[in-house]
């Protein structure tokens, strides 16, 4: 399957900027139909904490332009959206669309970043999410959730063989973003996929750095510092024929593929 990450200096909380931004270089980069595009944590405002400007309304305009792109370019689509909820504070979300318009997925933030205030507007999300793209079994993950492994274990647990964390993750914190990444690669024999912002908001500076690492922690493919999409090919066949010949998940507990995964 290929994979279209999509990385974005955002510009400070204007959506509808941001929209013609991902359109532009999706039409620099025309994915093939079947494959995934991916966009970052939050890609239309940036990660601000201001939820009266990055949450979405009832009518999820934000939603709809993810579903509008996985319609044009036949793809999968997933990016990072603000939902509100009833009558409580609302939740940093990935979602993700199919080419015909229907919902695969949608996944709650489920560690709030405390340190940068998120915790205080954004309500945790309590579920792992398993969704199913062109023979592929993956989770979607957000940004912060990067630093807890019981989380990516959870969702391996649940069958998953590919791995993809959006995120707005700071320069200064670079090198564990790539560590961590190649980390949770390794120790669950998956594809992940690190998507992330570059560029500069009022309050930080972002490395970009969206990469994608293969199952033995290599990093296959890299998007440096620059605005553009990333394209990369992963094989199924690669999680598959590891996790057979190297039955770390098993040793750990964990159902493997030829146990029925």
């Amino acid at each position: 399957m290929k994979v279209y990450a999509v990385q974005l200096d955002c510009v400070w909380e204007d959506p509808t900027v941001n929209m013609e931004r991902v359109r532009w270089w999706l039409d620099q980069e025309r994915p093939q139909p079947g494959g995934m595009i991916v966009l970052p944590e939050m890609f239309l405002t940036g990660f601000s904490l201001n939820t009266e400007r990055t949450a979405q309304t009832a009518e999820a305009v934000h939603e709809r332009f993810l579903a509008e792109l996985a319609m044009e370019h036949g793809c999968a689509v997933l990016g990072g959206v603000v939902t509100a909820s009833e009558g409580g504070r609302p939740y940093n979300e990935a979602v993700m669309y199919a080419p015909d318009g229907a919902m695969l997925l949608r996944y709650q933030k489920r560690r709030p970043f405390s340190l940068g205030g998120e915790a205080a507007v954004h309500e945790a999300g309590e579920t792992a999410v398993v969704g199913e793209w062109n023979g592929w079994r993956l989770a979607p993950l957000i940004c912060y959730d990067l630093r807890f492994p019981e989380l990516a274990r959870e969702v391996v647990e649940k069958g998953a063989e590919m791995l993809v964390y959006i995120a707005s993750w700071p320069m200064a914190r670079v090198q564990h973003w790539l560590t961590l990444l190649q980390a949770r690669a390794i120790e669950n024999q998956a594809y992940v996929i690190g998507v992330n912002r570059c560029g500069r908001d009022p309050q930080f500076s972002y490395p970009g750095r969206t990469v994608v690492v293969d199952p033995h922690g290599v990093i296959v493919a890299d998007a440096a510092d620059r605005e553009g999409v990333l394209t990369a090919a992963c094989e199924l066949a690669v999680v598959r024929s590891w996790r057979e010949q190297f039955p770390a998940l098993r040793d750990a507990g964990m159902m493997t593929v030829e146990d029925g995964q």
